[in-house]
């Protein structure tokens, strides 16, 4: 009888060990591959491996994502086209989505955007919904985050308080016709280059200004050219986490809601890390001397805004305006 129950026990063992090997071994059921162009210090980077960590565990290993950042599964438009093929299955993209679904031509409009809160209303409210829609339906890509872009700011070597200040500064643009019109309007001299020529030609006085977020301001030393940072945040934007809509059709219900609830709570995780960060940049730069001007937005705001309506089509001329009225 003795013998009996050590051969059982043995046995029990025996198939409890196996099981915890099985276990161990299990692969996941989904693999996701998520690119971007962002490198390993940035927020969204954080913000996406904050999402994989929470799939992987409210799967319990049934969903595993990988993160690749710094462009490692090509550039923004390689990896649309290869998620639409089933290649790739997520990245962070924004108005490069407007070549499908024009609605996307509103996420980096300039002067259409007050603040954080009105951003949020903005994304979270109706015209976000609309947005979504299109994205889904026109990119065949699903939205399941959208983190915050710090606004561009004007550097200059002059205080720039209102319109009239910039009396024809030299400012360098990126190619975008938009933005080139905008400050034309706005009574300076854009100057499209390139971002790798912008610290040589501020230094040779080729260009008197440029415009760019404070992390771009910072990591491309232009403290060391420019005084002051002109605090006109003239452009204020976002950028979707986005997986690919086939991909997320073929998953069972459970593992799709379970990627929803990880976005929205990687989102706000991201957007902590985010605004600790812009206040950190502000005290860098003032750190290395630079010093913020505040600036009467209202007015670059009604000097810019023809401009800007100019280049819009009617559907998103009647979008920007549900966007400014929004309080």
């Amino acid at each position: 009888m003795k013998r009996i129950a050590l051969l059982v026990a043995a046995a029990l063992l025996v198939s409890v060990v196996f099981a915890a090997g099985a276990f161990a071994e299990k692969k996941p059921e989904y693999t996701l591959k998520l690119g971007h162009l962002a490198n390993a210090e940035h927020t969204w980077h954080k913000g996406c491996l904050k999402f994989a960590e929470i799939v992987e565990q409210k799967t319990g290993g049934r969903v595993v994502v990988q993160v690749f950042p710094n462009e490692q599964l090509g550039k923004e438009m390689e990896v649309i086209g290869n998620i639409q093929s089933g290649i790739v299955d997520m990245l962070i993209t924004g108005e490069s989505m407007m070549n499908w679904a024009p609605l996307c031509g509103l996420i980096a409009v300039p002067y259409m955007i007050r603040d954080s809160a009105h951003m949020e209303k903005i994304v979270e409210g109706e015209v976000g919904q609309a947005i979504e829609k299109e994205v889904i339906e026109k990119v065949r890509l699903r939205p399941v985050s959208w983190f915050e872009r710090g606004a561009r700011n004007l550097t200059s070597n002059r205080e720039i308080k209102k319109p009239e200040d910039l009396n024809g500064l030299k400012v360098r643009v990126p190619n975008v016709p938009l933005f080139v019109a905008t400050w034309e309007a706005l009574g300076a001299k854009p100057t499209p280059m390139a971002f790798s020529e912008v610290f040589t030609s501020l230094q040779q006085g080729i260009i008197d200004g440029q415009e760019n977020p404070y992390d771009l301001i910072k990591s491309a030393s232009f403290f060391e050219v420019q005084k002051f940072v002109n605090m006109t945040e003239h452009v204020r934007g976002w950028i979707y986490l986005v997986i690919g809509e086939e991909k997320f059709q073929s998953m069972p219900k459970d593992i799709q809601d379970i990627i929803l609830e990880a976005g929205k709570e990687a989102q706000v995780y991201e957007r902590q890390l985010f605004r600790a960060e812009q206040n950190q940049l502000v005290q860098d730069l003032k750190d290395k001397g630079m010093t913020f001007v505040e600036v009467d937005k209202a007015a670059f705001m009604k000097v810019a805004e023809p401009a800007v309506l100019k280049f819009l089509s009617p559907e998103l001329q009647e979008m920007y305006k549900k966007i400014v009225a929004i309080q």
